[in-house]
């Protein structure tokens, strides 16, 4: 379906707006089907995001400005999304013993179990949603989306 049927408009779009709604309605079209593999583990896509983090991170701690620059979604409140991760024994968090400043945090056992069960899920989420291109088409699209957020 055409955007223009989605948002229900009676003129031709200019290109480049065309371009901007398709890329946003395809954002959250995405990211409400992601919510919903998610939700089962009550776990939002930005918890998800910093437990991918932490787990990359192969046991030794991170402190909180590091995770927050390799978020996604560079807006979100880490020290929220920790705090709602250590209420769930998921992460646990400690000042920094060189830098009393810094605030590490480290992955629990329980947050490694739980991303065991998850991440299978949201593989099979991205290779749903992706089914649709082929590897050339979808090396083209991300050599694409890569050169209008590099600009």
């Amino acid at each position: 379906m055409e955007i223009e049927e989605i948002i229900k408009s009676n003129s031709v779009l200019p290109l480049a707006k065309k371009t901007l709604l398709n890329i946003l309605f395809t954002h959250n079209l995405t990211s409400e089907k992601l919510h919903e593999v998610l939700k089962v583990y009550d776990l939002s896509a930005e918890q998800f995001n910093v437990l991918r983090i932490l787990k990359g991170q192969k046991g030794n701690p991170i402190n909180m400005s590091d995770i927050q620059e390799r978020m996604i979604a560079k807006a979100s409140n880490t020290t929220r999304l920790v705090d709602k991760l250590l209420l769930k024994d998921l992460c646990t968090r400690k000042v920094c013993p060189e830098n009393r400043r810094k605030i590490e945090v480290l992955i629990t056992p329980k947050g490694l179990q739980l991303l065991e069960n998850v991440d299978p899920e949201v593989e099979n989420f991205e290779n749903k949603w992706a089914q649709k291109l082929n590897v050339e088409e979808l090396t083209i699209l991300n050599n694409l989306l890569e050169k209008l957020r590099n600009q």
